[in-house]
């Protein structure tokens, strides 16, 4: 099953469990908001990759009400949720789009992405920073929130270890696990150190690891040129 045709299959069932499955939910999205170097008032013009349900797009909304942001994802499903999501938005765009192998012929202040840029290989995530780099504004900023790769394979375990014990804990339902672990099929996850290590060899300026929980990490990069 490619990679779309199983998160069509998972639209509506997505978010119920989001705040089981990721530990630290709160701090994880909130960090994203906190780092957003712009005032709140600022007409700011925004990427959403891989935006899902638009569950990130709505926090910035929430924050920033007079942003513009231009939401793409591969599910045609996902982005129906995220329509209906923000409705009450007038500044929000939606584009069926593979943005690994393309991303929209527009410049931004901001480039978010959370919990997709994981299903690219190294190539892919290598070519992306490079295409996300020249479509920032000078100044811009991308920031990424993923799952990020152990840096070896003992600790690679501790991740998954404690991903699990976290989300019983949680109380997630048998099926949302079963759904979230067959998504999973479909990581290919890269250590935390080999993407920042990207990012600078693409030109980003301070770059930095904001927020680390296990394998779910916020990083981010400025476009300075």
């Amino acid at each position: 099953m490619k990679i779309r045709d199983k998160f069509n299959k998972y639209a509506d069932s997505y978010d119920n469990s989001r705040k089981q499955l990721i530990p630290g939910y709160s701090d994880f999205y909130g960090t994203i908001i906190k780092i957003i170097p712009f005032s709140s008032f600022s007409s700011i013009s925004v990427l959403d990759l891989g935006a899902g349900t638009g569950l990130l797009s709505e926090l910035i909304f929430q924050k920033f009400s007079n942003a513009q942001i231009s939401l793409v994802d591969l599910s045609e499903e996902m982005l129906n949720i995220s329509k209906k999501r923000l409705e009450k938005y007038e500044n929000a765009t939606y584009q069926i789009l593979d943005y690994s192998k393309k991303l929209p012929n527009e410049k931004y202040d901001l480039i978010v992405s959370s919990l997709s840029i994981h299903h690219l290989d190294d190539n892919e995530k290598i070519e992306l920073f490079s295409k996300i780099k020249k479509a920032l504004c000078q100044n811009g900023i991308f920031i990424n929130a993923d799952q990020v790769l152990g840096e070896n394979k003992e600790i690679e375990k501790i991740y998954q270890d404690n991903w699990l014990m976290e989300v019983k804990a949680n109380n997630v339902t048998e099926t949302a696990l079963a759904e979230a672990i067959d998504r999973m099929k479909e990581d290919k996850m890269a250590p935390l150190s080999i993407q920042l290590k990207w990012l600078r060899n693409k030109g980003f300026s301070q770059v930095n690891c904001w927020y680390k929980n296990y394998r779910f990490a916020v990083y981010s990069g400025i476009n300075k040129n």
